[in-house]
């Protein structure tokens, strides 16, 4: 992509959410495998935030993420590209003022930040970093911002997800085969608005970053567990959903298991 179809489609994906955040909470908040998606993210990156952690937060959203970790007593600047998101954020962290501040920024523009730290950890949820085919850029910035020792934890889409593949069986084909030569990005519809989102195994981000970095874990998220989209799932079968959360929790950081899940969960250490 043009640098300037690269600029456009940011902004496209900044309308997008800014359109999405007024009913994004009441859309995801209710939906179980998107709890547990958000308590098996935190579960890793608890293990690796050190006590009263500096965070910078990439594509922060609605607050959940900041909020969860200021009640852990860490504090957290967080940012996003979207105006709309960080209006509904700045409401939600009003009760933790003293540890959330926020800033509207690109994560491909981390270097014009007014708060640049440095930061014991980064942390980018839920695929925000699928919104950008500059991730080079981006994970490059990463070493200026963190201290000696800082950490990284991502949560990227990967280019495979066994559960999408599986429903071709369903007659489902476009989602079945979306993530397929998908290497100069998919288009991505959200609230009237269009922008393509990109793929990334972990490789690529472990490659980018092996001089600087080294891997501290690697996860799949809604390997064996269905992805959140395939609605009411665990509502209309509760006891395949318990077994298949306790397959995936034993398995999640096994090969295969951690790289063909709808979402891979990495964290890495600056050397």
């Amino acid at each position: 992509m043009s640098q300037v179809s690269l600029l456009n489609n940011e902004a496209n994906a900044s309308d997008a959410f800014s359109r999405q955040s007024v009913v994004f909470d009441k859309i995801y908040s209710g939906n179980t495998i998107v709890n547990y998606k958000r308590e098996r993210v935190m579960a890793h990156v608890l293990q690796y935030l050190k006590p009263n952690s500096n965070i910078l937060e990439l594509n922060s959203g609605t607050g959940e993420d900041a909020v969860f970790f200021a009640q852990q007593g860490h504090h957290v600047h967080a940012t996003d590209i979207s105006t709309g998101m960080q209006k509904v954020l700045r409401k939600k962290a009003l009760p933790y003022s003293d540890l959330i501040s926020t800033e509207i920024c690109s994560f491909t523009q981390l270097d014009q930040l007014k708060s640049k730290g440095p930061y014991d950890h980064i942390f980018s949820n839920f695929g925000g970093l699928n919104c950008t085919g500059e991730l080079e850029k981006v994970l490059l910035s990463f070493d200026a911002l963190l201290k000696p020792g800082g950490r990284v934890t991502l949560v990227i889409i990967p280019p495979f997800c066994l559960w999408e593949t599986l429903l071709i069986f369903k007659g489902k084909f476009k989602t079945a085969f979306r993530r397929f030569f998908s290497s100069k990005g998919r288009i991505a519809h959200i609230e009237g608005t269009h922008f393509k989102c990109f793929y990334y195994n972990s490789s690529f981000i472990i490659n980018t970053l092996k001089k600087s970095f080294k891997v501290l874990g690697v996860e799949g998220l809604c390997t064996i567990v269905p992805p959140s989209y395939i609605e009411n799932f665990a509502e209309k079968h509760p006891k395949t959903y318990h077994f298949l959360k306790t397959q995936e929790n034993k398995l999640k950081a096994t090969w295969p298991w951690k790289y063909i899940g709808d979402y891979i969960i990495i964290s890495l250490e600056k050397r």
